[in-house]
């Protein structure tokens, strides 16, 4: 996601990457089958996109363009702009609630008489998965949206409070209310996504001085690593059957961040025997290729993004 130094939110790194802060590239948006390996590429586009959702239904997948929100369906690659107000400006923070009818958003904040400075902070929002009705959830930022509890009724996201030095974890009820620390000190946390019976969150953690997957029940008790190798891992996803992570790894050790355009590889980790095994070859990916849920419903696939300079 990003590592935030209190002097700005611009260094986040989850801040959608543009055209004037990256080389041209080709992006393309992938399935691959996590049992057989076969992939498929649904869309590409010589515009950066980022961060793919699959849809409740299978039918499409929600990407992140230029502040947008778009549907891409997989029956045909074509894509579909989600109506939102004009100002919206969507990172690659963005996800769809267990029941399907809800989008959650980090964007810059929208209400121009906000406190916060307009524009400056990422805050979170819903909205309707076909546009419209957008709430804005969190107060304060930065905020940025990694998990929607399945019961529906909790969002759990990265944010800053009160000046401290640390990215934590948060959450806070899905029509907003009062937010709750998870993690605090030790380095950038990150990534949360909670397993499929609710009772964990999976993360990511710079608190041993290598990131690497952590999980914790969902009240933020038990803290523990599980992930402990020479490489940076970010963003674990537990599959709709709760038996194995999808994570990216970089191969090069990126210390607290996870910048674009960098060797990476999506990996398996087993949560019984935790083994840990490659789903792909080495890309060229990193910021945008997997930081969201990204799970087909049925479990057997998985989407992500990958790019190619031009």
């Amino acid at each position: 996601m990003k590592k935030l130094l209190a002097i700005s939110a611009c260094i986040c790194c989850t801040i959608t990457m543009n055209a004037q802060s990256t080389p041209p590239v080709n992006a393309y948006l992938e399935t691959i089958n996590v049992k057989t390996g076969e992939r498929k590429v649904v869309y590409k586009d010589s515009i950066l996109f980022e961060a793919p959702n699959w849809s409740r239904d299978g039918k499409f997948l929600l990407i992140n363009q230029k502040g947008k929100l778009y549907k891409v369906f997989l029956a045909n690659g074509q894509k579909q702009l989600i109506p939102f107000p004009s100002n919206l400006t969507a990172n690659n923070d963005h996800g769809i609630s267990p029941d399907g009818k809800s989008v959650v958003i980090s964007s810059g904040v929208i209400e121009k008489d906000d406190t916060l400075k307009h524009g400056r902070w990422s805050v979170l929002y819903t909205g309707s998965i076909n546009g419209g009705n957008l709430q804005r959830i969190t107060q304060y930022g930065p905020s940025y949206w990694h998990g929607w509890s399945p019961d529906g009724k909790t969002l759990a996201f990265v944010g800053e409070r009160n000046g401290g030095k640390d990215l934590d974890i948060w959450t806070v009820p899905a029509n907003g209310g009062p937010e709750k620390q998870l993690t605090k000190g030790g380095g950038l946390d990150d990534g949360p996504d909670y397993s499929p019976d609710g009772k964990y969150i999976y993360y990511n953690s710079f608190r041993s001085g290598r990131m690497q997957i952590w999980r914790m029940d969902a009240d933020g008790n038990n803290q523990m690593q599980l992930t402990n190798d020479q490489y940076a891992n970010w963003f674990p996803h537990p599959s709709p059957n709760g038996q194995q992570l999808a994570i990216l790894t970089f191969i090069v050790d990126q210390i607290e961040e996870h910048p674009f355009g960098k060797d990476v590889q999506l990996r398996l980790l087993d949560l019984q025997t935790k083994e840990l095994k490659a789903l792909t070859p080495v890309f060229f990916g990193g910021q945008g290729t997997i930081n969201v849920p990204s799970w087909s419903p049925n479990g057997d696939e998985l989407a992500f993004v990958r790019y190619e300079l031009r």
